[in-house]
């Protein structure tokens, strides 16, 4: 058996070479010639899974250790017998940590304090639900809209044009798909407060960037339409800018890690059920209060820092995001 492993991915090193032939490699680099003989990838967003890679491959089963699904040509790999796994709520809590650092930042800011402020949240899945539950604990008033589990659920979500009408700040939490694709548009900007803030840590073309940039809306961007080629005055404006590292904590790495393990495992029926990479401590939630991470968030993570070291050097988007120092999550 052959497995093919973005080089990138972190703690998978040895795992799985007692039962196969592994060769890792960068991830944008990732070409029919090398899958041609594989049984299985292991990859991020930035390998792309369609014909072009895996028409004359004998891969049968793709593991991405990324919750989002949009560089995988899902129904070509379905009617091929191709099965996909993703990690799905892998880096959850380290997008809510992400979130959390750039609440505090636009309230020492700006001045104001949780309960002054409606949050609006796009997409109440995974990451969605997590921030909802600590924004109202913070005391902010949350809005939400997710037209997918309103359907199913009866939640009591608003339409997006209602939340972003009500938001002072609206964040992005939703996969990219053809619903989704430049959701956060021309039309839905002008309807929003002229002092609210727009944030998208989900996928870069959730957010047409253009539209983004023509709205004069403030912004705090993670993902971007086009990376790592970003919309230099978008870059320029934004208040806070980090290169698509929301969820890059050591849990959430480790648990997409092991999720992509535990798949391949089922998958070939390999000895390697419950692994989780033994150099990480799993996460420990708790709840915790405005006041406590007012006081802590800046200790653990310099989200100011690093958005100066990307407006100061866009061209190393990759190298920025490759060479990651992971953080640690702590509530």
């Amino acid at each position: 058996m052959k497995i093919v492993i973005d080089s990138a991915i972190p703690y998978i090193e040895g795992v799985l070479e007692p039962f196969a032939e592994v060769v890792y490699r960068p991830g944008k680099a990732i070409c029919a010639d090398d899958v041609r003989e594989a049984d299985a990838l292991v990859i991020r967003t930035r390998t792309r899974c369609d014909a072009q890679l895996l028409e004359h491959s004998r891969v049968r089963m793709i593991a991405t250790a990324t919750i989002g699904f949009d560089h995988i040509d899902l129904p070509w790999c379905a009617e091929r017998g191709i099965e996909v796994a993703t990690a799905a709520g892998c880096n959850a809590r380290g997008v809510l940590q992400w979130i959390a650092a750039v609440l505090d930042f636009l309230a020492c800011r700006e001045g104001w304090h949780p309960a002054q402020k409606t949050l609006g949240i796009v997409g109440v899945g995974h990451v969605g639900s997590l921030v909802k539950a600590y924004a109202e604990a913070w005391g902010f008033r949350v809005v939400c809209c997710d037209p997918p589990r309103e359907a199913r659920e009866r939640c009591g979500f608003l339409p997006l044009e209602e939340v972003a009408r009500q938001a002072d700040l609206l964040t992005f939490h939703t996969p990219l798909d053809d619903t989704t694709r430049h959701m956060g548009c021309s039309a839905l900007f002008a309807t929003m407060k002229p002092h609210a803030v727009v944030i998208n840590s989900s996928r870069g073309e959730v957010v047409d960037a253009q539209a983004l940039y023509d709205s004069g809306l403030s912004c705090v961007l993670d993902v971007w339409e086009h990376e790592p080629n970003l919309h230099p005055g978008l870059l320029e404006r934004t208040l806070l800018a980090t290169p698509h590292i929301a969820g890059y904590s050591q849990q959430g790495k480790a648990n997409a890690t092991a999720m992509s393990v535990a798949a391949l495992a089922r998958h070939f029926d390999l000895p390697l059920g419950g692994w989780y990479p033994p150099q990480v401590e799993p996460s420990a939630p708790r709840p915790i209060s405005w006041q406590e991470l007012s006081g802590t968030i800046r200790d653990v993570y310099d989200i100011e820092a690093e958005s100066r070291r990307l407006k100061s050097h866009p061209g190393d988007f990759e190298s920025l995001r490759d060479h990651y120092a992971y953080r640690k999550e702590y509530f």
